[in-house]
Parts: structure tokens; sequence; C-alpha cells
């Protein structure tokens, strides 16, 4: 079964846009909840945590654009509004009250997917952790930086993509094959090499590691919480 990428809110009042929307989105693996008003809308971002919305502005009753102003700051979810050709107008309300993207009716639901893929990765990069600490460490991705005790090591730009990726799903263990995918080297001694350089800056005792962890046959881990 394959992973659902996101689960999307899909609103619009008219039922053959709304259902060709829900079917496209499905079968390139969004989980899709649909509304067919802003009210009917309102009521399920009250239940469950969106990661994006798809908003028809034209809809009878409150507009997409009434929405958009309304819930924006409430939800903090990225918005992509469906606008009829034309509405020049009402896309630029639309950025103005706070939409994230738009696109213009008839669309091609390739271009949906793309928009929403982009919005998504971005979100999600924002999101990331750049700057964690735990005991006396901090490491500080956006400076390229780890001070131990008082003692600032410089990391170099393989060691920041490690460090990222693990900062970021602590507890997961990552493979010798998944760390060399992630930094294009795929000579498991080179990497060995990295993680005990890495152990040297992030450890008060890397020949007995307490934090970045030998995971005997399987790979490495980071234990930060």
């Amino acid at each position: 079964m394959n992973k659902f990428i996101g689960h999307i809110l899909v609103v619009d009042d008219d039922d053959g846009i709304r259902n060709l929307v829900k079917q496209y989105l499905t079968e390139n693996n969004f989980l899709i909840t649909t509304a067919n008003n802003a009210e009917d809308a309102k009521e399920k971002i009250s239940i469950i945590k969106f990661d994006l919305i798809v908003l028809d502005i034209m809809m009878p009753g409150k507009t997409g654009l009434e929405f958009t102003l309304e819930n924006k700051n409430k939800i903090n979810t990225p918005i992509i509004l469906l606008t009829a050709k034309g509405e020049a107008t009402e896309r630029i309300k639309g950025l103005e009250v706070g939409a994230d993207d738009y696109l213009p009716k008839p669309f091609e639901p390739k271009e949906l997917i793309l928009r929403i893929k982009n919005i998504l990765d971005k979100t999600k990069s924002k999101n990331q952790k750049k700057i964690i600490e735990f005991d006396n460490i901090k490491i500080n991705l956006s400076k390229s930086l780890i001070v131990q005790n008082k003692k600032e090591f410089k990391i170099n730009n393989t060691e920041k993509i490690i460090l990222e990726k693990m900062i970021n799903a602590p507890g997961q263990t990552f493979s010798r094959e998944s760390i060399g995918k992630l930094i294009d080297l795929d000579k498991e001694r080179s990497i060995d090499v990295i993680i005990t350089r890495l152990r040297k800056k992030i450890e008060v005792d890397p020949k007995n590691p307490k934090y970045l962890q030998t995971i005997r046959g399987a790979g490495y881990v980071l234990w930060i919480e």
C-alpha cells in the first residue's frame, strides 16, 4: 500500500469538479476530504488538521475569499484558490488575504498536482528543525556549527546533510546505503569515517557514543529525545 503524501481538503460547490479533483488526487497518493461550501469546510477544519486546502472562490453563501480571510491565520494551512478564467482581480484579492497560490479554471489536473507538491515541499522545508539543543550540545544547521561544552566545531556540507536528516527523524535508523544516497557516496568505509568525524564534534566520549550510535547490522541512529 502506498503511503499518503498529504491530506487535502477540496472545497467546491460543483459536484463534477469536486469529484474529478478527488479522483485524480486519490490516484496520486493523496488522502482527500471534500466539502461543498465554506460552512461545510469550516466544520471539517475544526476537527481535522489538513496539509493543504484546494478552495473554489465562487461559491453560494460564503465565498472562498471570505473563507480564506476568516480562517487563514487560525489554521495556518496552505490554500490554493480555484478561480474562473479572467478573474484577475479575484486572484489578486486571494493572494492579499493569504492564499498561497491560485489556479484558473479550466485547469490541467497535472498542474494542480505540481502546485500542491511544490507548496507541501516548501512547508516541509520551512518546518524542519535548524537549531537543536540537548545536554551541553547545540547544533545550528543554519550556521553549520556545533557547540559542545562551549567548544565550537564547524561542519561541512556533507555532515550538514546527514545531521539535518537525522535531527528531523530522531530515533530512526539510517543504513549506510541510505546515508550514501543522501550524500551521493557509495563507499561504506567513507561513510563510517564521516560518522566518526561527526561523533568527535557531538560526543563527549566519541569512542563510547551516547547520541550518534551504531545499530549493529542496520546502520546509525541519532538519539536526542
